[in-house]
């Protein structure tokens, strides 16, 4: 199967002009002129410009298991309609968690004929599976998510400091990544106990210290071990400078950070409105503005979605209790259009966007065909419009509690190319191992 896109603009690796992007077999074979095309070229529209297909590292599909959470369908629909044309499912919420290479066995299986985008797997690093962390390395997971406080399912239990190391440990071995959530369990046990509809009261029980905290000791763990390791969520911009003299020190850490962390405020949040919760919390108007400048500077790597979805009975819209409500924002379709709306109001360009959404996902997670418009890429294609405005309405994902349900944006995903052919929701995806090599 041939394809040939051209567009009058068109993001690539070395910036953006018009060109035609011409693809066989899945594979992108040449990037030439914009005349250059033949005559069954696809055209895109004057207001449209041609993206790599993005890639969301961070994606609780949550299935086998909580599959009425969300499911390999609803969520690679719901990505590839956000022009997100590969995703990284994280080890929990699922049951089993991917914590051996038999649960990583049992989620292939649960995906297979199901996924409208390509799927590659985290792995998991918890007590007592150390001997199974080389092993589901090489059966392709693209590295191993920890967790450094309750991760809040009992089946994906916390690692202490020996744990933390001696995983560490084991992955310098074969230059594994570790990805960690990074809240320090004793600095939130001594914080009050969050309940009620308070948004600042729930905001106070998970104090910015915790993430200075365990950002701190993970820096020096991993500096110890001389493994690498990436912080995921990063919702406090009080600990950029840790991160930041980490890596001066030659420290081989990255991190991200998500849409609601740069869209929201808690000043803004409503008490009661429960849809905002998420673990770290979304913290104040100066910390989001202080994470866009951070991006911007290069000091966070990217943004991902951690598109972490339940059913609306957990979210307790019917109480508003913040201490009893499932911490998770839903957010995988409109991630493109809600970060590009925050990046346009700042001035900056959609070149930026790719590069965080895309390019460095793609490098995360060790998947070298994808995240970008190039020879011998996949040909993960995205036409967008984005200066046309639209407000968020239903959604593809299984369940519809969201924060940003009713707010506006810009950025329209109009078409997406899967590996050159045009996606229409069917099962058209492939699993992944780590290197983008296919199942």
């Amino acid at each position: 199967m041939s394809l040939v896109v051209r567009a009058r603009r068109v993001l690539l690796p070395e910036g953006e002009r018009a060109a035609a992007v011409h693809s066989e077999d899945g594979r992108i074979t040449a990037v030439t002129a914009f005349a250059d095309a033949p005559g069954s070229a696809v055209t895109l529209a004057d207001d449209e410009v041609l993206l790599p297909g993005l890639v969301d590292s961070h994606v609780h599909v949550n299935e086998p298991g909580r599959t009425e959470w969300e499911g390999f369908a609803s969520a690679t629909r719901a990505a590839v309609a956000g022009g997100v044309t590969t995703i990284v499912d994280m080890p929990l919420n699922c049951v089993p968690a991917t914590t051996t290479v038999e649960a990583l066995h049992v989620k292939r299986r649960a995906a297979t004929g199901q996924v409208a985008a390509d799927v590659a797997f985290w792995g998991g690093a918890v007590p007592g599976n150390l001997d199974q962390l080389r092993p589901l390395h090489e059966a392709g997971v693209v590295g191993f998510k920890c967790f450094l406080l309750d991760s809040g399912v009992p089946e994906f239990p916390p690692l202490d400091d020996a744990g933390l190391r001696g995983a560490l440990a084991e992955l310098a071995g074969f230059d594994g990544l570790l990805i960690a959530h990074a809240e320090d369990a004793d600095v939130i046990a001594a914080a009050p106990e969050p309940s009620g509809p308070s948004y600042a009261a729930f905001l106070a029980s998970r104090p910015t210290q915790a993430e200075e905290s365990a950002i701190a000791g993970l820096v020096a763990a991993v500096s110890e071990t001389g493994a690498r390791a990436h912080v995921v969520h990063l919702a406090d911009a009080d600990a950029l400078p840790i991160l930041r003299g980490a890596r001066a020190r030659g420290v081989r850490i990255t991190a991200e950070t998500c849409p609601h962390y740069l869209t929201f405020a808690a000043e803004d949040v409503p008490d009661g409105a429960t849809a905002f919760k998420c673990c770290p919390p979304i913290r104040e108007a100066r910390h989001r503005e202080a994470l866009w400048a951070a991006l911007s500077d290069g000091e966070i790597d990217m943004v991902v979605s951690d598109h972490s979805p339940c059913t609306p009975d957990l979210k307790r819209l019917d109480v508003g209790d913040f201490g009893q409500a499932w911490g998770g924002i839903a957010s995988l379709q409109v991630a493109l259009p809600v970060v590009w709306s925050g990046a346009r109001a700042r001035g900056l360009g959609l070149e930026q966007v790719v590069r965080w959404m895309a390019e460095a996902p793609a490098r995360l997670a060790g998947l070298p065909t994808k995240g970008a418009i190039a020879v011998g890429r996949d040909a993960d294609l995205v036409a967008f419009a984005p200066e046309e405005p639209w407000t968020v309405g239903a959604l593809e994902h299984r369940n519809p509690v969201t924060p940003y349900t009713g707010r506006a944006l810009h950025g329209v995903v109009r078409r997406t190319w899967l590996r050159g052919a045009p996606t229409d929701g069917e099962p058209r995806g492939r699993l992944l191992r780590r290197g983008s090599v296919p199942e």
